[in-house]
């Protein structure tokens, strides 16, 4: 069961968060993902006060965390398949279940009756009432024991998508990939509740004095056990509120993905490639260990997500960032969109046109290393997207390493576990590029990030047990 103190609230107060819940999910439904601002939408149109809008988040992103589960188990009490009722029926039944399963401080009888009110005051829009038909299914889940979980002897992918809530097409690949063992601890950690974890800006203080400052305000953290520049904090908080949020004092960034950057071994007054920068956590980073000497040239290709990495370099105090928008392999290939005028032209000659001391190149992929973070993506990804991404990353990743100059170093990472978006992709790309070559990671790693480096020398924090996003990054150098 899971303590939310969010969910301390009168039911009135809760009805608000709830609707706004089922509103989301609808709407995350037909989108096929949950975008960015869709809570900040909901909220605005609902007029949520911040208790409100903490306890729809909750909802939203338990029901997207545990969703198989919940459905395994409403379906043993109803005569219908859960994923054939209609859209709002399966949302509000699946916002019932979760607080009756997973949220402790909801009482029983406010999840129930304010389900039923939820799916009642729908009936218009369905064509009929629902009320009847909720009210007996969570009211059967309350009265019945927990079943017995299915056999993880008998059907491994049956037994691990239902106990971790994970489609089955993801499990049968982890379990075919890695074999069972492997397989459950993944999958495990896509229904874990990752810490708030920060990365502290050395540009404006140290770890130590960041620690202090915490304690002063009666914040509980501790240091990261992996980075060094890593700060984690005891139970999620408002960001903005804590201490030395405007005066850039900190970054909220996993602990795998802060051991990036240190692979690249950058140093002041280099000339950086950040090639898919948004939103700015490792471009910043490179910034401190360059002590906010040199250059680097941050691109995205979205207009908004640019502006988020530049918001983040004012806030943290760096000041060497060149921003870029673009494709990366259009605009190395001198390729604009139509009617795009001169100055746009000498704009990206100018930033592209000098070779690179040091490339990052941190991929789009999949994701499937942060589903935790991320919980829509177990629904809404197939596994045509890894291959769709798999083509992207070796385009990218063959366009950009044309701009390293001889001696330089490129790190290609992925939030992504799966071989094709990972391990393969480098070993295609230095058995067709010769004049590159692929490098240990050890020697830039912290001494405890040691134990996950791979036997290829890369980078890997798969299914690990220090509570950190799985990352993958390798190191190639370019010839001299």
């Amino acid at each position: 069961m899971v303590s939310d103190p969010q969910a301390l609230q009168p039911i009135d107060a809760a009805s608000a968060g709830r609707r706004a819940a089922m509103k989301a999910l609808v709407a995350i439904e037909k989108a096929g993902l949950l975008s960015d601002d869709l809570f900040d939408q909901v909220s605005a149109f609902a007029s949520l006060d911040q208790r409100d809008r903490a306890f729809m988040v909750e909802l939203v992103r338990g029901v997207l965390r545990y969703r198989a589960t919940l459905d395994w188990r409403l379906g043993l009490l109803s005569d219908r398949r859960i994923a054939k009722l209609p859209t709002l029926v399966q949302a509000v039944l699946r916002l019932g279940a979760y607080q009756l399963l997973y949220l402790d401080r909801v009482p029983d009888s406010a999840a129930v009756n304010e389900s039923v009110r939820l799916i009642k005051q729908q009936s218009r829009r369905l064509g009929r009432d629902w009320s009847g038909f909720v009210n007996a299914v969570l009211r059967g889940l309350l009265r019945s024991p927990e079943p017995a979980w299915p056999d993880v002897v008998q059907d491994p992918v049956t037994a691990l998508s239902v106990r971790y809530s994970c489609p089955a097409w993801m499990v049968e690949r982890w379990c075919r990939t890695w074999g069972t063992e492997r397989a459950e601890a993944l999958c495990r950690a896509t229904v874990e509740m990752p810490p708030l974890t920060l990365r502290v800006n050395r540009l404006r203080t140290s770890r130590t004095a960041f620690l202090a400052e915490l304690a002063a305000a009666n914040v509980a953290a501790s240091p990261t056990l992996i980075s060094e520049v890593g700060v984690q904090l005891a139970r999620a908080t408002s960001v903005a509120d804590l201490p030395g949020y405007a005066a850039g004092h900190f970054y909220v960034e996993d602990e795998a993905g802060q051991l990036i950057p240190l692979l690249l071994d950058v140093q002041p007054g280099q000339r950086v490639l950040d090639a898919c920068a948004a939103p700015g956590g490792k471009t910043t980073q490179v910034a401190a260990l360059m002590e906010n000497r040199g250059t680097i040239v941050a691109v995205d290709r979205a207009t908004a997500r640019l502006s988020l990495v530049m918001e983040n370099c004012r806030r943290l105090g760096v000041n060497i960032v060149t921003p870029l928008m673009g494709d990366m392999r259009e605009l190395i290939q001198a390729e604009t969109a139509s009617g795009a005028g001169r100055w746009a032209v000498a704009r990206r000659e100018s930033a592209l046109s000098v070779p690179f001391d040091r490339i990052l190149l941190d991929a789009p992929c999949s994701g499937l290393g942060v589903l935790r973070r991320h919980p829509d993506g177990k629904w809404y990804k197939t596994p045509e997207s890894i291959a769709q991404h798999r083509l992207v990353q070796q385009d990218l990743l063959a366009e950009t390493s044309r701009l390293l100059r001889p001696g330089g170093v490129l790190v290609y990472s992925t939030c992504s576990i799966e071989p094709e978006e990972t391990e393969s992709i480098i070993d295609e790309f230095c058995q067709f590029h010769c004049e590159f070559q692929r490098e240990s990671v050890a020697p830039w790693l912290p001494p405890a990030g040691l134990p996950f480096v791979t036997p290829q020398g890369d980078l890997s924090t798969m299914a690990n047990m220090n509570r950190m996003d799985a990352f993958f990054a390798a190191r190639v150098r370019r010839s001299e």
